[in-house]
């Protein structure tokens, strides 16, 4: 069984891998009830957003991993895949401006991963 950091990873990984933009994992345990982490990422157009949801859905169930929840999809411009330990927010750029998810838990621990390059390392 994958531990919540790994699923974060995991989900990290396979977003970098279908060229989402601006991935980061944020480490809310201790600071939040509802998940260990955050996982956010940018896709490019409406399109990517789903198509990267699609992606990190698949990759999760082929683990047997079946998400508690999906919200946002049809053209909402951010998905929110509910992993249990791990909270996936996949947006678009206007949706992702707005709601500075990163600022919210910017007192948190949080790593980044860049399009095509893996694991860059951690930030404030």
């Amino acid at each position: 069984m994958l531990s919540s950091k790994e699923m974060a990873v995991m989900a990290a990984e396979v977003l970098d891998q279908k060229k989402a933009e601006n991935i980061m994992i944020i480490h809310v345990e201790g600071k939040s009830s509802f998940a260990d982490y955050l996982v956010l990422a940018t896709g490019r157009n409406q399109r990517q957003v789903s198509a990267l949801a699609d992606d990190v859905e698949d990759a999760f169930e082929k683990e047997s991993f079946i998400p508690r929840g999906i919200e946002g999809r049809g053209g909402s411009g951010w998905v929110l895949i509910d992993l249990g330990d791990i909270i996936v927010n996949i947006f678009d750029s206007d949706m992702r401006e707005k709601y500075n998810i990163e600022k919210v838990w910017g007192d948190c621990e949080i790593e980044t991963y860049g399009t095509g390059d893996g694991y860059i390392g951690e930030g404030e």
